[in-house]
């Protein structure tokens, strides 16, 4: 009898942990929140994004908590704020203990196999390469475009993470294991240089050639001369990074349009990884995450770049998708504010695995089934470098309005993003707005102290 319990047991546990589904979380770098057709833009070319969308979950409020991408790549693995987790440069890396308690760890210990593929883009000489089942990934802080295979050939980086997906599915799909592959790509990242550069694969050159993409509304020159002087210098990176890429129509025309094609390119290999997941019969229990790291202005407030406070800059892409999301969860559209942090936190809830105590996101799954109440604000920081390069700002983003400090020089920033979603008008300093500046500002005191 006590034999006979002990196997049903064992065969029960095993089949739960057959059911654990497959996860893959997809990463693009530099993806502004509008660079999608699913979020209505009617130039660039994401079919197969798109479509995921259509059976999943298509989050429209989506944010991170800071626009740069260690700092973010950091949160995403960890569900924790910057002032929490502390990687705020392009050296550090996760402290074993950190390590051990990011969502590919904890899933590693729970029995999945678990993969990396693409740009780590956390430390150097320390990248955690022995913890994963499977690693494709240089250790270097900002990969080239161009990767030169093992037969001599050169290969694109987008198509160099699509080979090494598929290599991946090839070996873990199918097994007794599940498996939760993380992927992060090159693309739409700029080549860094002087000038920086936008090399697209060949197949993609001529695409939106004959298309003309609009001017984005601050592109115009009296919203750069309306910044303050402290930031309106020729030594703020957003605008040296401007000059030689979006300077003059003709440039946006052309860097916005090699933006696109890099995004296409992704898409591309989405699509292709959908398919293999069809053909290996795996499709029906895998769960798909699709973000971007941080934002992008493609010229709006004369910038290029991300790291400020601008919508541009933080608001991202984001899909959950796949046959292993619930069925009532498919086909739907979301306006919950959903952070980078919550990636690791959904992640692990899915798996079945408890997240640490010191994770700060939560689960945007619950949120959408009602068993988590949503959000109604967040912390935004971005401290990296200082000014003049890099002006450190924080601040407090809700729903509708959005609080913005450069705290090295108490410069404030008040936007209707409800009644103003291109952030035209800066109201912190009219006497009608007194009275939510002040709400914000004790809000902003508030949550920087919670994050840490």
């Amino acid at each position: 009898m006590i034999i006979a319990l002990a196997l049903a047991y064992t065969c029960t546990a095993l089949a739960q942990q057959a059911k654990k589904p497959n996860i893959i979380f997809l990463l693009t770098d530099d993806h502004r929140w509008d660079a999608l057709g699913a979020m209505g833009n009617k130039v660039i070319r994401t079919p197969h994004l798109d479509a995921l969308a259509k059976r999943g979950i298509l989050f429209r409020n989506a944010h991170v908590t800071t626009a740069i991408c260690m700092v973010s790549r950091a949160s995403l693995l960890s569900g924790q704020y910057m002032s929490r987790h502390g990687i705020n440069d392009f050296n550090t890396d996760f402290k074993p203990a950190a390590l051990a308690d990011t969502y590919p760890a904890l899933l590693r210990k729970a029995g999945y196999k678990i993969g990396f593929i693409g740009k780590f883009g956390i430390g150097v000489k320390n990248q955690p390469d022995t913890l994963f089942d499977y690693w494709a990934a240089k250790k270097e802080g900002q990969p080239p475009y161009e990767l030169v295979d093992q037969s001599g050939h050169v290969i694109h980086h987008t198509d160099s993470v699509g080979k090494d997906i598929t290599q991946f599915l090839e070996r873990f799909a199918g097994k007794e294991a599940p498996f939760c592959l993380s992927v992060s790509f090159k693309a739409p990242h700029e080549l860094d240089g002087n000038p920086p550069q936008y090399p697209v694969q060949e197949r993609f050159k001529s695409l939106y050639e004959n298309v003309k993409i609009p001017d984005p509304l601050t592109a115009a020159p009296q919203y750069w001369d309306s910044l303050p002087a402290f930031f309106r210098t020729e030594q703020n990176i957003g605008r040296d990074r401007w000059k030689p890429l979006l300077s003059t129509p003709e440039l946006r025309q052309q860097t916005t349009r090699d933006y696109y094609r890099l995004i296409t390119g992704v898409d591309e290999v989405v699509g292709n990884m959908v398919a293999q997941l069809k053909d290996l019969k795996i499709d029906q229990n895998t769960l798909i995450i699709f973000m971007g790291d941080n934002g992008f202005s493609l010229g709006e407030h004369g910038l290029e770049g991300k790291w400020f406070g601008f919508e541009e800059s933080i608001r991202v892409p984001l899909i959950i998708s796949g046959g292993a999301l619930p069925k009532s969860l498919q086909g739907r559209s979301s306006n919950q504010l959903a952070l980078n942090i919550d990636i690791a936190p959904t992640i692990l809830s899915v798996a079945g695995v408890a997240a640490p105590r010191a994770v700060q996101g939560y689960n945007l799954l619950a949120v959408e089934q009602k068993k988590l109440p949503a959000r109604k604000d967040f912390f935004y920081e971005h401290t990296y470098l200082g000014s003049p390069r890099l002006p450190k700002v924080e601040g407090v983003v809700t729903p509708d309005l959005k609080y913005m400090i450069y705290t090295e020089h108490g410069y404030e920033e008040l936007y209707d993003n409800a009644k103003d979603p291109h952030e035209t008008v800066n109201l912190a300093k009219r006497s009608s707005e007194k009275l939510r500046l002040e709400k914000l500002r004790r809000r902003y005191g508030e949550l920087k102290k919670e994050v840490k």
